[in-house]
């Protein structure tokens, strides 16, 4: 389903802010496989999700979605295939409209003939239905603003408008970030059905390492722009959060991590 060949990518280049956020690249995501990804901060974790989404063209590389070549499509291009959700649970969602509204506008997204807007009483009816199944007893509260929910509440919201109109890959940047214990658990919850569901192909970046342990079939490790470590599923079954962090204590040893940048990664990662 998603095919990374060689990609490398650099900003700001010849000025003395020039960085090298993607260094050859090569990732294969089978149809169906939920992957998540972890890494330092500046690894190129979300840039590497920037570039499947088509928010910049690659330096040199290929991206392979669904066996099309979308290395030099636009964002708004790779549309018909991709949802994405951010971490800022006010992303995505348009908060003067309902909830009936957003997910209606969610709904018919990238549909081939012009859209009929209006909201009938079977879609209404429909999106009830959809909207029961985040358990969060909106279900009844369809003509709400959704500007003013929680934080919580308009990220489960976002989740269900990315996969309603049956996208074939979904793109998580951190998408529990913002949110408290509980949201964050709710919202991993309706993530794993909602992808296990509709069989969708899954990459999460993620800041929790429980998290990438938990849920996904394969754990991609970053650092520096590259992929320094592909964690199967066998080997995720045998690992804990603190095999994660030796992981990264050897790669100080071999990468010059410093001691700043290691306990980041225990405050922000245990």
């Amino acid at each position: 389903m998603i095919q990374i060949i060689g990609v490398h990518k650099r900003f700001n280049v010849g000025t003395i802010n020039e960085t090298y956020a993607l260094r050859d690249i090569h990732l294969t995501i089978k149809p169906g496989e939920f992957v998540t990804i972890i890494g330092t901060n500046g690894s190129g974790k979300s840039t590497l999700l920037n570039a499947v989404a088509g928010s910049f063209a690659p330096d040199q590389g290929q991206i392979i979605l669904d066996s099309h070549d979308v290395t030099h499509k636009k964002d708004y291009e790779r549309a018909k295939y991709i949802a994405r959700v951010f971490q800022n649970p006010f992303m995505g969602t348009a908060p003067i409209m309902t909830i009936a509204e957003n997910l209606h506008m969610a709904y018919l997204r990238n549909k081939v003939s012009y859209p009929v807007l209006g909201l009938d009483s079977k879609r209404y009816s429909q999106y009830k239905e959809e909207v029961k199944q985040l358990e969060m007893q909106l279900e009844g509260r369809l003509d709400t603003l959704i500007g003013s929910l929680s934080g919580g509440q308009r990220q489960a919201l976002t989740l269900l408008m990315a996969v309603i109109a049956q996208p074939k890959v979904l793109l998580l940047d951190e998408h529990t970030a913002a949110l408290d214990p509980k949201s964050a658990a709710q919202v991993i919850r309706l993530t794993k059905r909602f992808i296990e569901r509709e069989k969708l192909t899954a990459v999460m970046v993620t800041h929790s390492m429980q998290q990438a342990l938990d849920v996904g079939e394969r754990t991609i490790m970053m650092h520096k722009g590259q992929i320094i470590d592909d964690i199967s599923r066998e080997e995720k079954r045998r690992l804990t959060v603190n095999d994660l962090l030796d992981k990264f204590a050897e790669l100080r040893k071999t990468e010059q991590l410093t001691d700043d940048m290691l306990a980041t990664l225990r405050r922000e990662y245990a």
